[in-house]
């Protein structure tokens, strides 16, 4: 595994090991002690999956105050997932970082709590999997408007193509609410 930190505090993309012969492959998707020797020592409580096509976006959600980190990949497609640091105090608050993330790639996105996250699906379809260092807390739950012009994400979006959201999705708060 080779670690990679991104250009926000303490994201970071992971290359994983993939082993490929004439039968396909074998890759090793999470290993306690592989991430604990990158820096990433955690104990995760969930796993979740989502499925979505093209032009879907899901996010930016966070939880607050039962943050949350993630470890995110993709099993089957292509997503530009995006990471948005809302720690309080943070020299980086409201700073972004976006990475492609595919199946035909073996990497994650480590994804610290206090960052909102969200995707974009490129591929006609995607599969994502993402573990959880905490539980699911839907009183909890925020949502970062995926377009504020403060945060000005640069999506992958043709001009004036839209992104399907969910209501929820749509509805998401300006970077000023997390302060």
């Amino acid at each position: 595994m080779i670690a990679e930190p991104l250009s926000l505090p303490d994201v970071v993309r992971l290359t994983l090991t993939r082993h490929e012969d004439t039968r396909g492959s074998f890759t090793e998707t999470w290993s306690e002690r592989a991430l604990a020797s990158v820096g990433i020592a955690r104990a995760f409580v969930q796993d979740n999956e989502s499925v979505s096509e093209r032009g879907v976006l899901r996010g930016m959600h966070l939880q607050s105050p039962s943050e949350q980190g993630k470890l995110v990949r993709v099993v089957l497609g292509e997503v530009y997932d995006v990471a948005v640091d809302l720690r309080a105090g943070s020299p980086s608050f409201g700073r972004w970082v976006g990475v492609a993330l595919s199946d035909a790639r073996a990497e994650a996105l480590w994804i610290p709590a206090g960052f909102a996250h969200g995707f974009l699906t490129l591929s006609p379809r995607s599969i994502v999997a993402y573990k959880v260092d905490a539980p699911y807390v839907p009183a909890d739950e925020r949502v970062l408007a995926w377009d504020d012009p403060d945060v000005a994400i640069a999506w992958p979006l043709a001009d004036g193509e839209r992104p399907l959201l969910s209501d929820r999705d749509a509805r998401g708060e300006g970077v000023s609410r997390f302060r």
